[in-house]
């Protein structure tokens, strides 16, 4: 199972700041996360999703070892 870590909001909308996930696809986990958890997937489309580190693209495969990091905007300067 993928790793997720939510940051910010996005922790704050997903009720929680990690949890062990089971989707195949980074695509297939936007969906299942925004179905359910609604709040979440209010600002989902905004957020940096980066798996392993690197922004990547909805068809890449998640394995067991993958650590996605779900980082919405920031704000400051």
């Amino acid at each position: 199972m993928a790793h997720v870590r939510y940051f910010a909001a996005a922790e704050e909308m997903a009720g929680r700041a990690a949890e062990d996930r089971a989707e195949r696809t980074l695509g297939s986990l936007r969906d299942a996360l925004a179905v359910e958890r609604p709040g979440l997937g209010g600002i989902l489309p905004r957020c940096a999703v980066l798996v392993g580190g690197a922004r990547v693209g909805d068809d890449t495969a998640l394995g067991d070892d993958d650590l996605v990091d779900v980082l919405p905007p920031f704000a400051g300067g």
